[in-house]
């Protein structure tokens, strides 16, 4: 990929838009393209960092493991996404694994090289530290929903929070773009798969959830809503 392509498709990020075309130079000078083949490992966790990705189109899972193996998801990313979010600022280590779930092209940029148009550009300041605060205010209502709700509250708010950033509308309600298994549902809120499935079970019944043909999960937000209420 040309760094004409590389400047385009970092252009398309929110992050970038409000830059000029001679700071956004300056980023493409600093980035490379990869394309990586679904089950490839983008980085490990606990290894050095030393790039932020920019998702250009594919999918990325981040997850991480504890000392039994067992793993739990923290997010799908889609097209528009940067990874890890703490990157530019955090030193040491990758907090999670980053694992491509299919064919994707990723647009990597130097940390060190980051750092420094960030001191040369407080605009850019500015945009980062927005999107990094709408994160935090995320973690802090998956935090509140891990102490204050149930099992079934969790699978709930998990369901509405990923029709919002992996879903779609549909007929008046959302489809969910990204494959989930139960399995993956369970392991995002750390609970079990037999309770995700007990209660998937009973919002379909209810008509709240369904699945498709292709076994993507079709979400009536509103009822779900209320649901909670």
């Amino acid at each position: 990929m040309s760094q004409e392509e590389i400047k385009d498709r970092l252009y398309s990020f929110s992050i970038f838009k409000e830059l000029s075309l001679t700071e956004l130079e300056m980023i493409v000078n600093i980035s490379n393209a990869r394309q990586l083949e679904k089950g490839s490992l983008v980085f490990m966790q606990e290894e050095p960092i030393t790039q932020v990705y920019f998702v250009q189109s594919g999918k990325v899972k981040i997850f991480r493991t504890d000392n039994n193996g067992k793993e739990q998801i923290v997010s799908v990313l889609e097209a528009g996404e940067m990874f890890p979010h703490a990157g530019f600022f955090r030193k040491g280590n990758y907090p999670a694994h980053a694992e491509v779930l299919e064919n994707s092209i990723l647009i990597a940029t130097s940390i060190h090289g980051f750092e420094k148009m960030l001191v040369d550009s407080p605009q850019l300041c500015i945009k980062v530290f927005r999107i990094l605060g709408e994160k935090i205010v995320d973690l802090q209502n998956r935090l509140e929903e891990q102490i204050s709700h149930n099992s079934k509250e969790k699978i709930i708010l998990l369901l509405l929070r990923l029709c919002k950033s992996n879903g779609v509308p549909y007929k008046k309600r959302y489809k969910l773009i990204t494959h989930f298994k139960n399995r993956d549902l369970a392991n995002m809120i750390g609970t079990s798969r037999e309770t995700v499935s007990r209660t998937l079970t009973n919002l379909k019944k209810r008509g709240y959830v369904d699945i498709d043909e292709d076994g993507l999960f079709i979400v009536d937000y509103e009822k779900l809503y209320d649901e909670l209420i």
